[in-house]
Order: C-alpha cells, then structure tokens, then sequence
C-alpha cells in the first residue's frame, strides 16, 4: 500500500507539472502572435494600435486570445510606445503586451518579465 500511494504522489507532482507547462507553452505562443501582429499592425499602418482590441476590429487577430494563466482576456498587460519626436501628432500605441499575472513561472521568472 505504501509503494501505491508513493507512486501516486509523484504521479500527481508529474502532472501538476506537466499542466502547468502546457499553459507556459500557450503564454509564449500567444504572446508571440500578439507581438507578431503589432509589428504586422504597424508596418501596415505606421503606427501602433492605440488598443489591444484594435488589433482584432482590425483583423489581425481573429480574437482576443485567454491568457492561459490568469484564464481571463482582459487581463493582459500593455507596454505604450515612446512617441514619435518626427511626428508628434501621432499618439503613440501599444508596442509591447505582457501576461498580467504576478505568478512565476517553472523557470522562477515573473510571467509578467516574459
């Protein structure tokens, strides 16, 4: 009975592990094709989005994509771009998005540094 239960335990640690590097997985796909699509956004159209929402109104984005840790769309976090000395009547944009969660990851860094 003792070696049942010793193996569920590390079968149980296996797989807490195994899920929770799946929804790291899905954090880095995600967040490459949201930065993908900004990058797409402006060189289309010289500037960057003023929203994240912009980019899927837009059709860069079929939706906006859950963020596997927090399980939530709205909940992503937004870098604004610097604005343009040569152009300052253009406002600037989202240039960057990041996970909005304060949780580390497997690796021990902040899902919100990734």
């Amino acid at each position: 009975m003792t070696i049942i239960v010793t193996l569920a335990t590390i079968g149980m640690v296996q797989y807490r592990q195994s899920v929770q590097f799946a929804r790291e997985s899905v954090l880095r796909d995600d967040l490459f094709k949201m930065r993908d699509a900004i990058d797409q956004y402006y060189a289309d159209k010289n500037q960057y989005p003023p929203t994240l929402d912009d980019l899927v109104s837009s059709g860069y984005l079929r939706a906006m994509p859950k963020d596997p840790i927090t399980n939530s769309t709205s909940t992503w976090q937004t870098v604004q771009a610097e604005p343009d000395p040569n152009n300052p009547s253009v406002q600037p944009g989202v240039y960057d998005v990041k996970s909005g969660s304060e949780l580390s990851g497997l690796d021990g860094s902040p899902y919100g540094d990734w």
